[in-house]
């Protein structure tokens, strides 16, 4: 089964309790949170079926790691923050679908999108070759603008290294040759996810994106946000 839905974080301000920060906080009509909420920064996530994208996705806004499988058709994540300098940005992550069966969603999400993220498992040379097409489509669609457009080239499931297919200097090769940043991660062990985000909106050229990380992992009731100057 395929499964399409949208998720909705909530807006959280830094510097909140634990109870303030768990309660859901729906942007106001009119306030400052629902203005800047009609200019999402979109990022979209591709990469074949299987390699992370929905673990990785997840485990930055959610902070949550699931070993099952679920193939997905779209998946979209907003999450709307209040920062320290009462500045609000909306990450709009759309978690795309790793089937070849849905070209026209997969040009879609490249019109739209402001940043895109390309995934493949470390342990498939399959999955990495899957995403030629990919760079190809999206070069084709964003024209002379690609080369302003902030683009990583991700290899997930660090953690499972005795399986390696693709070596770190190929990924780091073919980032080089595609005009992308590059890293390795594991969703699963939460290796290297804030800094993928950090280094894909460091990118950006137009305005200056950068998460806030005073407690990366929430323990105290703060969130990651982002901070838009």
């Amino acid at each position: 089964m395929y499964a399409r839905r949208t998720t909705t974080t909530t807006t959280i301000s830094q510097g909140l309790t634990d109870r303030d920060a768990t309660a859901t906080r729906l942007p106001m009509p009119g306030s400052r949170v629902a203005e800047a909420s009609t200019s999402d920064y979109r990022v979209a996530v591709f990469g074949a079926g299987g390699v992370g994208k929905s673990s990785i996705t997840q485990r930055f806004v959610k902070g949550t790691f699931n070993d099952n499988y679920v193939p997905t058709i779209e998946d979209t994540y907003r999450q709307v923050i209040s920062c320290n300098q009462k500045n609000v940005c909306t990450l709009q992550i759309t978690d795309t679908t790793g089937s070849h069966q849905f070209p026209a969603m997969q040009r879609l999400s490249m019109s739209k999108g402001h940043a895109f993220i390309l995934i493949y498992s470390i342990t498939s040379m399959q999955s990495l070759e899957e995403l030629g097409p990919i760079i190809l489509m999206l070069k084709e669609v964003k024209g002379a603008e690609i080369a302003q457009v902030p683009i990583m080239l991700v290899g997930n499931k660090k953690d499972e290294d005795a399986k390696r297919e693709v070596s770190t200097s190929l990924g780091e090769k073919l980032a080089a040759q595609w005009g992308t940043g590059f890293i390795e991660t594991s969703a699963k062990n939460n290796e290297n996810i804030t800094e993928l985000f950090q280094q894909l909106l460091a990118m950006e050229k137009k305005r200056q994106l950068a998460l806030t990380m005073d407690d990366p992992d929430g323990k105290n009731g703060k969130k990651k946000g982002c901070l838009v100057m």
